[in-house]
């Protein structure tokens, strides 16, 4: 598995999907995490963080830039997955028993009636509102509780990194089986009443984050500037690792 800015990335959208297949299939609990520029520069600052998204299952590759910087580092081409593209292709599928963890209430239930269009079965799975607390506050042996009664193969959660992630990490010890996936704003995106994804023209253009500074300042800007201050850094170690494994 490629191991890239000290994330253990799965870039291959066929074998992400075989082996969430083969994760549900153990009957064992599991994590994804879905790395964008927040986690990237998170994990390069915070040691304990990393220890937490390298405990995932794998990691999926959710910046434009990411694979920009692997081509012009290392010469090969990767591209990019996002979690709303994630989310979409497992939802779309209608294979799989899911739980939704996380967002507001009137977020989930205008989710729930948007999944429902693709999928009736929707409506039999658990949308649960979770309470506005800090990552250690959370009661787990309680939320396990409600998410084992639905025994689900996919288990959604929209916390938001770095958050989500940690939030997964502690969750997992008390599932009886299920691959959680962090999947950030997705369920205001899908939602249709929340906070809209950036237009496919800023995707493309490696312009996403800065659409998503204009369109919430006070939220993005933080994590802008934290990612801006890093990536030197980040950049620097990948190039003295790229060196030393040629």
């Amino acid at each position: 598995m490629p191991h890239y800015f000290n994330i253990n990335y799965q870039f291959s959208i066929p074998d992400i999907h075989k082996r969430i297949e083969a994760a549900i299939n153990t009957d064992a609990p599991s994590y994804i995490c879905v790395a964008d520029g927040n986690i990237l520069q998170k994990v390069h600052r915070d040691p304990e963080y990393r220890k937490v998204v390298d405990g995932a299952l794998f990691s999926i590759c959710d910046s434009s830039w990411v694979p920009l910087y692997i081509k012009k580092i290392y010469g090969v081409q990767y591209g990019q997955y996002s979690g709303s593209s994630i989310f979409d292709d497992i939802t779309r599928a209608a294979r799989y028993r899911q739980c939704f963890l996380g967002g507001s209430e009137d977020v989930l239930a205008a989710l729930r009636d948007k999944l429902m269009a693709i999928d009736q079965a929707i409506a039999e799975m658990r949308f649960e509102a979770l309470p506005f607390a800090d990552v250690d506050s959370f009661d787990y042996p309680a939320i396990a509780e409600t998410v084992n009664r639905e025994d689900p193969d996919i288990i959604w959660v929209s916390l938001g990194a770095p958050k989500q992630e940690i939030f997964m990490s502690k969750l997992k010890p008390y599932l009886n089986r299920g691959v959680m996936i962090g999947v950030g704003a997705v369920f205001n995106f899908r939602s249709g009443i929340a906070e809209r994804r950036a237009p496919q023209w800023a995707v493309k253009s490696h312009l996403e984050f800065v659409w998503r500074l204009f369109s919430d300042p006070r939220k993005q800007w933080p994590r802008v500037r934290n990612i801006i201050t890093a990536l030197p850094s980040i950049i620097r170690e990948e190039k003295r690792r790229a060196r030393m494994c040629p």
